[in-house]
């Protein structure tokens, strides 16, 4: 928690124009003073709250779907999730006009849900069923649906600059209507995968010995999928694909608190919270006054 609040401290005092510690907790502790120190300390604050909230998401989104597949490698990006969200997306662009938050919510999260459903339903033909290689193998084929996009998008210059803008995964232009908008998208995801971290504890020992302990594995896994993909499916709506996040953020978390969920997941949305509001950080001053994507550092991160 004290490196959250260096984090955020860091993140409202850093940037093209740099703000001394001192005046950012003076102007957190008097909103109405006026000076341009102030202003800018105003004008980062709801980017600095985005990022920890699109962290955490990101992050328990992929602590989701590494335990309902049992497979580490397994995220959002790699399962295809992504590329879902950004095929509806790019849809909505080019043919309805959209232009709000939520329209861009509603339909990444379809986008996401159908590719998840057909990731599934791919990898559970044949012997065997589902399992962990089958389902990694099926993430990356949907990665296809990438070619629809440029399909859908390369015609069109407009339509082109808009989801280029959208599609490299920034948050910089985060405001208060956004974290109104994701902020009950991630109560709702974070609370329903706290309540299945028992479940999801019991699920690591394989299908059969979870069943055994009473449990209804396919519910879960259903429940479990919802909450990862409306996480994973808000965040990128409103900030673009951001990579990596809920892929490196589980490993992290597992090396310092060990497998539990229910200590696991908690950690993972603070860690997540952190590693994006540093690299957003750091994409504010490697090329001041210019800034880098959130999105291009993680995946430099990541890879």
């Amino acid at each position: 928690l004290s490196c959250l609040a260096f984090c955020v401290l860091a993140s409202v005092a850093c940037g093209a124009k740099s703000v001394g510690f001192q005046t950012v907790i003076r102007s957190l502790f008097h909103l109405g003073e006026s000076s341009f120190d102030a202003n800018v300390v105003q004008a980062r604050i709801p980017r600095t709250v985005f990022g920890i909230l699109a962290g955490a998401a990101l992050s328990i989104s992929g602590s989701l779907m590494q335990a309902i597949t049992r497979n580490p490698i397994a995220d959002p990006s790699i399962l295809g999730v992504n590329t879902g969200a950004s095929l509806f997306v790019v849809f909505g662009i080019a043919f309805l006009h959209i232009n709000r938050g939520i329209q861009y919510i509603g339909l990444a999260f379809a986008g996401a849900a159908l590719t998840a459903v057909l990731v599934y339903g791919l990898a559970s033909i044949g012997h065997g069923g589902a399992t962990p290689i089958k389902l990694a193998l099926a993430g990356a084929a949907s990665t296809a649906l990438q070619s629809l996009v440029n399909t859908i998008m390369l015609p069109s210059t407009q339509v082109m600059d808009q989801f280029r803008f959208w599609q490299t995964g920034s948050i910089s232009g985060a405001d208060w209507a956004d974290i109104r908008l994701l902020l009950p998208c991630f109560l709702i995801g974070f609370a329903l995968s706290i309540f299945l971290a028992p479940s999801l504890n019991a699920l690591a020992l394989g299908d059969d010995a979870a069943t055994g302990l009473g449990l209804n594995v396919p519910l879960i896994r259903a429940f479990s999928a919802l909450a990862g993909v409306l996480l994973c499916a808000s965040t990128t709506a409103l900030a673009g694909p951001i990579g990596f996040v809920g892929l490196m953020v589980p490993h992290f978390t597992r090396l310092l608190v060990g497998g539990d969920h229910r200590r696991a997941l908690p950690v993972s949305a603070l860690l997540g919270g952190i590693l994006v509001v540093w690299v957003d950080v750091a994409a504010r001053m490697l090329i001041a006054p210019e800034e880098l994507p959130v999105g291009v550092l993680t995946a430099v991160i990541g890879g």
